[in-house]
């Protein structure tokens, strides 16, 4: 099933939720050779963008951003066009953190059951948990999977913004997934239980919703 026009609507939302779509093939990279090589170009970049040499710090902000680059369009497609996208063929810039997919493939939401478990296994199970897995830096799992909640609440706030006529189907949504695997515990109220690090860079601050900044 084509999902191109989806895909090319959820990017009216804002950058987070664009996902191009074919085009030149030049400069782009499988998301999975990435994840094997855990991103450690854009880590070692955004370290020394932010002026710190702790590299863990990138490596939450590296997984925060690619975390909420899958969340937004994801649910966009989902809750705007009841499509969900298939993120199998992913592939990043080689320079930076754009995606891209050769083909725009997808399935219709009307087809499927256990709509937020499936969620889950294309977003974190076949994307975030492998980033995880090959990061070279230590870093708790439960700062990567409340990184991953505060990307999908941060994302759900993003496109109720644009399309205030999904929030109900859009907070019914993000609800589940909260509940769901390792997202599950996550978060307390608008809180989450952990920190993604960023007050540790110069200049840094605690965000919004950080369990430090209460």
């Amino acid at each position: 099933m084509d999902i191109s026009a989806a895909l090319a609507e959820s990017q009216s939302y804002g950058g987070f939720f664009a996902i191009t779509v074919g085009g030149d093939a030049d400069g782009w990279l499988p998301v999975r050779q990435c994840y094997d090589d855990g991103c450690a170009d854009l880590i070692e970049k955004t370290a020394a963008g932010y002026g710190t040499t702790e590299l863990r710090i990138a490596a939450s902000m590296i997984q925060f951003s690619h975390a909420s680059r899958l969340w937004s369009p994801v649910l966009a497609c989902v809750a705007g066009c009841d499509v969900v996208p298939d993120l199998a063929g992913l592939q990043r810039f080689h320079s930076g953190t754009a995606l891209r997919l050769p083909v725009g493939d997808g399935r219709s939401v009307g087809e499927l059951e256990a709509l937020p478990e499936l969620l889950y296994r294309v977003v974190v199970e076949e994307h975030l948990d492998l980033l995880a897995a090959g990061l070279r830096v230590k870093i708790a799992a439960g700062l990567l999977y409340g990184n991953a909640a505060a990307a999908l609440v941060g994302a759900a706030r993003a496109l109720v913004g644009g399309r205030p006529d999904l929030r109900p189907s859009v907070t019914t949504l993000t609800r589940a997934l909260l509940s769901t695997g390792g997202l599950a515990g996550t978060m307390t109220g608008p809180r989450r239980r952990s920190c993604c690090l960023f007050y540790r860079v110069p200049g840094g601050s605690y965000c919004g919703d950080c369990a430090l900044g209460q």
